[in-house]
């Protein structure tokens, strides 16, 4: 069964983890896009910047990121943090919605998960993402979970 995607694909993900993909059936048409592309990416960064105002200025600035922001003709700022999202005594975490249930799962998508999950009812649309540990963090070593999923 032949694929309806286009043959020619580029997918840059964020520094917060956000995902742009760019399509297209050929080299002019994709010089095309992404020229049309980052005009919108340009204005995008714009409004986001006037919306979001930086919470952790401690983070060291990144060398590569300034030919970036200059090529948007944005201003470089740090990291977006969510207030919301603390830590508390315990390595609890809290949201919006209250403390955040520590769940350990034995056999997820990818093996093994730990995480961080929003109290919030399945199905809420305000329910928060689930902040989930990786194995590489030092976290996944000393997380102690209120909950134990098969």
């Amino acid at each position: 069964m032949p694929s309806t995607e286009a043959p020619i694909s580029i997918t840059v993900k964020t520094a917060a983890g956000s995902l742009v993909t760019v399509r297209a059936e050929n080299g002019e048409e994709l010089d095309q896009v992404v020229a049309l592309s980052l005009a919108s990416l340009a204005s995008a960064v714009h409004e986001l910047e006037a919306a979001v105002k930086p919470t952790n200025t401690a983070v060291p600035p990144n060398p590569q990121m300034a030919a970036i922001v200059t090529s948007f003709g944005a201003t470089e700022v740090a990291p977006f943090v969510p207030a919301a999202y603390t830590n508390v005594t315990d390595g609890q975490r809290v949201c919006p919605h209250g403390t955040m249930t520590r769940i350990h799962g034995l056999t997820g998508k990818f093996g093994p998960y730990k995480g961080h999950f929003c109290p919030a009812k399945q199905g809420d649309m305000t329910k928060c993402t689930t902040q989930y540990i990786k194995q590489n963090q030092p976290e996944w070593n000393t997380f102690q979970a209120d909950q134990t999923k098969a």
